[in-house]
């Protein structure tokens, strides 16, 4: 019973708009789906991803008013996204002609990386991918195709100790520690855990860094990650197993295009399981995904309510 790979990622907006024509006109990639948060319905959910909105493309945003994040320690700190070998002096003059925040190109972990923060200061690392990765480009991205961003890469977490989140990440996740490095920022060291086969789109990143102060969460940091299962067995698997060890969780719940299971691991920082399906194109069709309000079934007769306290996008 192993997790495959990195499912998703969510962080936080405070400004909804700005933050798709980011993420589709500089970054390139396809909103797949416009929601709401099930929890808060005042607020978008919105996802990007590939051009298939493939399972562990997905990079999904809370819009919430929310202060700026206070960066620290107990949190997700970087986002990896991966692209091909050859696209990195592509990024890096896409995004300092666009004024961002980016670092050099440099081998980190043994593959070619670039640093660069989002407009509210999302801390990204774009990764060379594995060879021989089979990409799925968005037709309408106004990013070439073959420079386009293939999905999630490894995530960063920071914790000021590792020994109790090693526990949960080997004994409970069966993940498998591979290999460490020096964090580039210079606090502490980074220790690699691996799941299912492997790679970059399937790796979480473990700083220890006990000498920075707690983070609080707000624009621009990361609320949550996500691991894939395939299946709803294979979930109902996993909330057994949580159950059986006496880790606290939310139980499974239904978000409709996947079924989640939420917990914490000892460093404070949200874990969730999720299925691969259905999917985003099980309300609409794949090719006009994300252009209308998308709302789960016990949401649709709250629906004049919902679109009359969302703000546009355009």
């Amino acid at each position: 019973m192993d997790l495959t790979g990195i499912h998703h990622l969510t962080a936080i907006t405070a400004n909804a708009r700005a933050n798709k024509e980011f993420y589709t006109d500089t970054l390139g990639l396809r909103l797949v789906k416009k929601t709401v948060n099930q929890d808060d319905t005042s607020a978008y959910h919105l996802f990007y991803a590939d051009g298939l909105a493939s399972p562990g493309s997905d990079l999904t945003f809370f819009d919430w008013p929310a202060a700026p994040e206070r960066r620290g320690t107990h949190s997700i700190s970087r986002t990896g996204l991966r692209v091909a070998g050859d696209s990195m002096d592509f990024w890096a003059g896409r995004l300092s002609d666009r004024g961002l925040t980016a670092g050099g190109i440099t081998t980190l972990d043994g593959r070619a990386s670039l640093d660069f923060q989002d407009p509210e200061g999302q801390r990204f690392r774009l990764t060379e991918d594995a060879p021989g990765v089979v990409a799925n480009p968005w037709a309408k991205s106004p990013v070439p195709a073959q420079h386009q961003i293939h999905g999630l890469g490894p995530i960063m977490i920071s914790v000021p100790d590792l020994a109790p989140t090693d526990i949960v990440l080997t004994r409970v996740m069966n993940m498998r520690k591979a290999r460490e490095y020096a964090s580039p920022d210079g606090h502490g060291s980074v220790h690699v855990y691996e799941m299912g086969a492997g790679g970059p789109a399937a790796e979480l990143h473990v700083a220890v860094q006990p000498d920075l102060p707690v983070a609080r969460q707000g624009a621009g940091a990361v609320h949550h990650v996500a691991f894939r299962v395939p299946d709803v067995p294979t979930i109902h698997q996993w909330a057994q197993r949580l159950d059986e060890l006496r880790i606290p969780s939310s139980g499974e719940v239904e978000r409709f295009y996947f079924r989640s299971l939420y917990f914490r691991e000892p460093g404070g920082n949200l874990f969730e399981i999720a299925t691969d399906g259905p999917g985003f194109a099980v309300d609409e069709p794949l090719e006009t995904l994300g252009e209308s309000l998308s709302l789960p079934p016990f949401l649709e007769r709250q629906r004049d309510q919902i679109e009359a306290r969302l703000k546009p996008l355009d």
